[in-house]
């Protein structure tokens, strides 16, 4: 595949999945963008603002295998990864792994932070090798693959925050927003009312999982300016500078994930290298759920993204 034909693709799908998701236009791009990365991603949002059906959605554009998790307080590791069950034949009895959900291209897990933080530590090894470890024996999870999760904000009942382990796997966090009043007349109008057959216009499949393999490839060789990469390191090393709003900064695992991340925003743009605008741009979904916040902040209500926002004023590009 080539670079105008992986373009023409991505275009493709982007209008494939805008007939089922309307009003999350930026939303989309970003989860593309880490769909191309390789990576996983956390959408954080109100229950009904259509996340499972955004991942539903780009799964069936890009003829992915699709798995759900429902996470629960009962939820137990085993009901996620699968299990080893004892079977009985003609030489006698014998041990087999049954698969659990995990066990797919994209795996949506649902309302991950309503599940105990033992239950959630059952994707660990999923979320960063793609391997899933039972009795010794190390099974391959199917390639290319996903985690997509959602989770209701921590403020909601019955909510549980994920360990900063499992957060660093996720490449960015996106929060998604109530919809402007003329998209939700769209919503509404596309899911409740009776429609005229030439009017019905749900996605289509148009990619392969192969074909998407090649366009992970082609980000891959977006290229990367010396001025840029040193940019980017300043990034990262600032979070660790004295701070009375961060107590712990971000891993070297950002700075990989915030590099994949300008690499597809550049590629989806046309572009053959990454720019300063790609990297301050995506800095805040990757950002945002890797800073630890002090309780100052905290107490004052200070966000992540009001935190990053200064980083960058404090830390300006400059060109070579």
């Amino acid at each position: 595949m080539d670079w105008q034909e992986g373009l023409e693709l991505l275009k493709e799908c982007r209008e494939q999945i805008g007939k089922e998701i309307v009003g999350q236009e930026d939303i989309v791009d970003q989860i593309l963008m880490v769909i191309l990365s390789g990576g996983n991603a956390l959408l954080e949002g109100m229950p009904g603002l259509g996340k499972t059906r955004l991942v539903h959605t780009i799964s069936h554009v890009f003829d992915l295998s699709f798995k759900r998790i429902q996470f629960t307080p009962d939820l137990m590791p085993q009901d996620i990864t699968g299990t080893s069950v004892l079977l009985r034949n003609e030489s006698g009895t014998e041990f087999s792994f049954r698969k659990g959900p995990i066990f797919a291209n994209i795996v949506l897990a649902d309302e991950i932070n309503r599940a105990t933080p033992k239950t959630q530590s059952a994707m660990l090894e999923a979320m960063q090798e793609a391997t899933v470890t039972e009795a010794g024996k190390t099974y391959e999870l199917p390639r290319p693959y996903f985690v997509l999760a959602t989770q209701n904000p921590i403020e909601t009942e019955g909510t549980y925050p994920l360990p900063e382990a499992q957060l660093d796997r996720f490449l960015c966090k996106l929060n998604l927003t109530f919809p402007a009043a003329e998209d939700l007349k769209k919503i509404v109008y596309l899911t409740e009312c009776d429609l005229e057959e030439g009017e019905k216009s749900g996605a289509k499949t148009v990619c392969t999982s192969e074909r998407l393999c090649e366009l992970m490839d082609l980000v891959r060789k977006v290229a990367v300016a010396e001025p840029v990469m040193d940019h980017l390191a300043e990034l990262c090393t600032a979070t660790h500078d004295k701070n009375q709003y961060i107590r712990e900064g971000v891993s070297p695992r950002a700075a990989q994930s915030l590099l994949r991340m300008a690499r597809a925003r550049a590629f989806m743009q046309g572009r053959y290298n990454v720019s300063f605008e790609d990297l301050h741009t995506c800095v805040y979904p990757v950002f945002r759920h890797r800073l630890v916040l002090s309780f100052d902040a905290v107490s004052r209500g200070v966000s992540p993204d009001s935190v990053i926002e200064e980083i960058l004023k404090n830390h300006p590009a400059t060109k070579a």
